[in-house]
């Protein structure tokens, strides 16, 4: 009986022995597929930082072309404040920056059709400033009109983060608008003569 019952045990350690190593084994397999699947994962996950990357230099080339927008207007306001002084100097200056940022103006991220019209505008734009930079106040002062007109169609297709104010003299060469940043009416086109003659047309936001 001894005997039968030593067998016996020893067989029992046996097979616990055997299905101890067996779970371990089991556990060691689950482990490695969890490690596959994070692997997979992970190159998942790098996939969607190629996306990522895509998505960045959308952003990118969206932001550069609001920092374009932002600085024809910022040159544009310069440029009507000189005006508005009656500084021809200044207008001068201005006209002379406002025509390079208009010619350094990226198209890149604009449809086809907002890049043929932004073509024209530019073109027509950077005409009228480079008559500014070297012209007499008065025709400064006429180039502004039109210039006036090319700004406002690009900010049109641009869009703007700031309100633009649309203002309106009645008075210049059969009425004549411009933009300005703020409500208050400081004609560019009289100055001190009549610097509050005109009035605010619409927002543009």
């Amino acid at each position: 009986m001894k005997k039968i019952r030593l067998t016996t045990t020893i067989m029992v350690m046996a097979f616990l022995s055997l299905t101890a190593m067996s779970c371990k084994d089991s556990k060691k397999e689950k482990v490695n597929e969890e490690s596959h699947t994070e692997m997979s994962h992970d190159n998942s996950d790098g996939h969607h930082d190629t996306n990522d990357s895509e998505m960045k230099h959308d952003v990118m080339d969206s932001n550069e072309q609001n920092s374009d927008a932002k600085q024809v207007l910022a040159d544009y306001m310069v440029l009507k404040d000189a005006l508005v002084a009656t500084n021809k100097e200044d207008a001068a200056k201005a006209g002379i920056k406002l025509e390079a940022t208009l010619k350094g103006f990226n198209m890149s991220s604009y449809t086809s059709e907002e890049q043929e019209e932004l073509t024209d505008i530019l073109a027509d734009a950077i005409e009228h400033a480079e008559h500014i930079g070297k012209s007499e106040m008065d025709h400064q002062r006429e180039h502004f009109k039109v210039l006036s007109k090319d700004i406002t169609d690009l900010v049109v297709i641009t869009g703007t983060e700031s309100t633009l104010y649309q203002q309106y003299c009645p008075m210049y060469d059969k009425g004549s608008a411009w933009l300005s940043m703020s409500k208050d009416i400081k004609n560019p086109y009289y100055g001190s003569k009549m610097l509050t003659c005109g009035k605010v047309q619409k927002e543009i936001n």
